[in-house]
């Protein structure tokens, strides 16, 4: 039994291998996607314009002005005139933010009242206006703080967790590996059987002396294999070039990351199964690989989802080891934190295994 499934394991990674072009597939597009997509999805906000409606034209609001047009985040900074021409500005997309002093803000600062500054920003881009908003309100702490408690300002130090420079990269890297990993585990198994019966190999199988469990497991073990080396890449390149911390337990992840492929695979080997080309079967791994990453958590949280799409997302295996790989990078998830996501991806492999070995019996009856 184990010299049929060791030849059927060499057999299907021959397949995989064979082709030159294929060897270069597996490693360089990984690889320039994880690059590509870590640069390229960044939560920065820079070079952005803003207005400045004065109507005080006191020494307080020039100071904040020349602090704002100091700041490397924002790129011109713009006066307004009159709330016509802060409107137009706006609508026109001219500036994101308009920061509004009102006439007495110089004033209420010099005789230490609480003096405010209103914000009003473009909600067409609600994620960068939120940047902003936070860029600039940032600046007014730092001002608070120098003005000291006697204006009736206060000040606060904010502390971030795990992130303490707020470095898109510590957040998108993790994601990223669970991304591409999840698109590249799923790509390859749903196109194992497709292949067979696109080329006409599958009527060989079915007279073959191999068993069912020996060809379904001589199928999904190639792409685990490949899996486990592409996610070392990506375990050894974030750290190395984009110098996010992994503070976490490598064997863990390593852990973690077997019963994810097992899942993934159980879930491309129903895509497999059902469909009858590889072109078939590549459409089919996009059905399933976009909503998986939708509702991993890896755009948007989860917990801000419908109730019921936070139901739904229990059984993306994504979405659990998403938390695993967030936890182990950024901040050394315990071990029992790290088995209490895994458990779930050992249910989701164990239930889609099954089900593929069943309709792949029926398949080939």
């Amino acid at each position: 039994m184990l010299g049929r499934l060791f030849a059927m394991i060499v057999k299907e990674l021959l397949a995989i291998l064979r082709d030159p072009r294929a060897r270069i597939i597996l490693i360089v597009p990984p690889t320039v996607q994880l690059v590509v997509l870590g640069l390229a999805t960044t939560l920065e906000v820079k070079n952005v314009d803003i207005g400045i409606f004065d109507r005080d034209g006191g020494a307080w609001s020039r100071e904040f002005s020349e602090r704002l047009a100091g700041s490397p985040n924002f790129r011109e900074i713009r006066p307004i005139h009159s709330a016509g021409a802060m409107r137009r500005a706006i609508d026109n997309q001219e500036v994101l933010a308009v920061v509004v002093f009102g006439q007495g803000f110089s004033g209420d600062i010099a005789a230490g009242r609480p003096a405010e500054v209103q914000l009003i920003l473009d909600g067409r881009r609600s994620n960068a206006a939120q940047i902003v908003s936070g860029y600039i309100f940032a600046i007014a702490e730092g001002l608070s703080g120098e003005l000291g408690s006697g204006t009736g300002l206060t000040s606060s130090i904010t502390t971030h967790w795990f992130n303490p420079n707020l470095d898109y990269l510590w957040f998108t890297m993790p994601g990223l590996l669970v991304v591409i990993t999840t698109v590249l585990g799923l790509g390859l198994t749903a196109q194992t059987v497709a292949r067979e019966r696109e080329l006409g190999t599958f009527d060989q199988l079915m007279v073959s002396p191999l068993r069912v469990p020996e060809i379904l497991v001589g199928k999904m073990v190639p792409p685990v294999l490949v899996g486990f080396f592409d996610a070392t890449l990506y375990v050894i390149i974030i750290p190395a070039i984009f110098g996010v911390p992994l503070r976490g337990s490598v064997p863990l992840l390593y852990l973690s990351l077997l019963f994810y492929l097992l899942a993934l695979v159980g879930v491309g080997m129903l895509v497999s199964s059902i469909a009858q080309t590889q072109q078939q079967a590549f459409l089919g791994m996009f059905l399933v690989a976009v909503p998986a990453i939708l509702l991993s958590g890896y755009a948007s949280p989860v917990d801000n989802m419908p109730g019921w799409l936070q139901i739904v997302a229990q059984g993306n295996p994504s979405k659990h080891f998403l938390v695993v790989s967030e936890g182990i990078f950024l901040k050394a998830m315990p071990p029992g934190d790290v088995l209490a996501n895994t458990w779930p991806l050992g249910l989701i492999a164990v239930v889609t295994l099954a089900a593929s070995a069943i309709l792949f019996r029926a398949r080939m009856e």
